[in-house]
């Protein structure tokens, strides 16, 4: 292990501890039930990022992967009462497969024909959930909590440091695919994909790779949502906002790398939360497209890339500062 990894796993053991020195040290449960929405987005900004930064296959069927992520669950709580571990294990596990299965009828297409078809998709998962009367159909279902599991001392923290825990699950997958074979050949694609299959990378597959990755992760964040929001229907859990800020988030934040998605949902997810609280909600989607439209026309690369660019920026000579 090289000194950058020993220093990442070192800040992902540091960032989970503080995450429970503050179960322990906070008591105002909206903290809580804020942040697990800020690490959810953090989760699904990475998901997105893996197709849609690394490759440049812009997905706008996150929501449908979160949302089944969050049916999968409430299956999986009504069939089987089955715990929170298992609901979450499940979800990524469908979602990933259905990762796959989309992926094999739509990757073949480029540019917005592969976008319009990820939309469709999430028509189509919003309708058949509809029209699922097990699952709660158009009106939705009303949840009731289970006991918190010690040592939380609430069921909200304990789906805070699940969420957690996910999160930095994400983000070493996503380090492991940018330093890999795997991440490589994606910005090969990302780059000239004619090109890089001409080069012998096998494209589709790697495509694939990147679709049920992407997917299952998706699903795992949506899996505890039914419990967080003790309700769940259609219309909030297929919400286009779900796909509008995964899509943002690393663009904000700078799609080449692990850390942009990261830093681009720490920033809007938190900007988001506040205005909640201290104006409107209604303000949310307004807030993601002012940011968009600034970072793609101002900052293009995001903010790593604006640090990037500084960095490089050529520095005056001394003699010359000095006259």
């Amino acid at each position: 292990m090289n000194g950058n990894s020993l220093k990442f796993y070192l800040g992902c053991g540091v960032a989970l501890l503080a995450a429970l020195l503050l179960l322990g040290s906070v008591q105002n449960e909206y903290v809580f039930f804020a942040s697990y929405v800020v690490l959810q987005f953090i989760v699904l900004a990475i998901a997105w990022n893996i197709l849609g930064g690394y490759a440049g296959y812009v997905n706008f069927g996150t929501s449908a992967f979160f949302a089944l992520g969050g049916y999968s669950a409430l299956f999986m709580i009504k069939a089987f009462a089955a715990p929170l571990v298992v609901q979450i294990i499940v979800a990524a596990m469908f979602t990933g497969v259905l990762g796959l299965g989309i992926g094999l009828l739509s990757l073949r297409l480029r540019g917005i024909f592969f976008s319009i078809a990820t939309v469709a998709m999430a028509i189509i998962c919003e309708t058949i959930i509809t029209n699922t009367e097990f699952l709660g159909g158009a009106k939705g279902v009303q949840m009731t909590r289970p006991d918190p599991i010690a040592p939380f001392t609430s069921y909200t923290k304990m789906l805070f440091f699940v969420m957690a825990i996910m999160t930095i699950a994400a983000i070493i997958i996503a380090r492991y695919i940018e330093n890999s074979w795997i991440g490589r050949g994606l910005r090969a694609i990302r780059d000239n994909e004619e090109a890089a299959e001409c080069m012998g990378v096998p494209t589709l597959r790697l495509k694939l790779i990147a679709t049920v990755i992407s997917g299952a992760l998706m699903g795992a964040a949506g899996a505890p949502f039914p419990m967080y929001m003790s309700f769940i229907e259609p219309v909030s859990a297929f919400s286009l906002n779900y796909s509008v800020s995964a899509l943002a988030m690393p663009i904000i934040g700078g799609t080449s790398s692990w850390l942009g998605p990261v830093i681009g949902a720490v920033l809007l997810g938190t900007v988001q939360q506040l205005v909640t609280v201290t104006i409107s909600s209604e303000l949310n989607v307004l807030i993601v497209g002012v940011l968009l439209v600034f970072f793609v026309v101002a900052a293009p690369q995001g903010i790593l890339g604006l640090f990037k660019k500084r960095a490089e920026a050529p520095k005056p000579a001394a003699g010359g500062a000095a006259k």
